[in-house]
């Protein structure tokens, strides 16, 4: 079996171990198929050798927040998610094997991505493939009235020039989030003595962020947010809860506002 010429781990000098077994790669193909340890489960996922649109690779925060989202599964579970900054569609895969979430993926407006996150969920066995919604953030968000009550993220903050159009984006979901059905969601709640949510808000966003830039240029995302209306808070590992502050949640609204 050939090893495969390129590994994700080879970007991150200080970043996690890669669980990766096997590389299977064709040099002469634009993408390679990997299989992939994840907890308790090994998936095969297909990536691009290249993509422009960087949607190619899986990255190693990917793993990191799997592992955090298992410890931390009665937070997630029972919820509807979307996933921004989908790429491989892996992370999403596995929390559907794991705990039958309700799960959307979403990227660029690019068939390629689609194509390939649809390959990969056949390739691990989900059949129907996961829903999937083309999105170019600061662009008209398909869905007038979004209905996600939790939105994820892994290692999305790498393009400092894209934070306004993210926040933009963002900030949309989780203002104009409107639920469909009267199903019951987790309360939230807090742990005083160490200072970390027990529950989410509905709507929120999750997102983990392992990846080394300036702290300078990170901070802009954050405070960004926070200007936004967001309130941003970290609790552990790397992770951050983002929803909207207190009555800033409307049940109409528009990219545009």
């Amino acid at each position: 079996m050939d090893i495969a010429l390129f590994s994700p781990s080879s970007l991150f000098a200080d970043a996690e171990e890669v669980s990766v077994d096997e590389e299977v790669t064709d040099v002469h193909q634009s993408f390679v198929e990997r299989r992939h340890q994840f907890p308790g489960m090994e998936l095969v996922i297909r990536e691009f050798s290249f993509h422009q649109l960087n949607a190619n690779l899986l990255w190693p925060g990917t793993f990191a927040f799997a592992e955090w989202l298992v410890q931390h599964h009665s937070w997630i579970e029972g919820r509807r998610c979307l996933e921004l900054g989908s790429g491989t569609g892996a992370l999403a895969i596995f929390l559907k094997k794991s705990f039958n979430l309700d799960i959307t993926t979403s990227d660029y407006d690019d068939q390629e991505i689609e194509e390939n996150i649809a390959h990969n969920c056949q390739a691990n066995g989900i059949k129907p493939v996961l829903p999937h919604v083309k999105h170019s953030w600061g662009e008209t968000f398909p869905s007038a009235e979004p209905d996600w009550d939790l939105i994820i993220a892994s290692d999305i903050l790498l393009y400092v020039k894209q934070y306004p159009n993210l926040i933009k984006s963002l900030s949309f979901l989780l203002k104009s989030y409107k639920s469909k059905d009267d199903k019951a969601i987790p309360s939230v709640g807090n742990d005083q003595s160490s200072g970390m949510c027990m529950g989410l808000a509905v709507p929120a966003f999750l997102m983990s962020w392992r990846r080394r830039i300036g702290k300078e240029d990170e901070s802009l995302f954050f405070t960004g947010c926070e200007n936004a209306g967001l309130e941003v808070k970290h609790i552990g590992s790397r992770v951050y809860c983002i929803k909207p502050r207190e009555n800033m949640v409307s049940t109409t609204g528009s990219i545009d506002d």
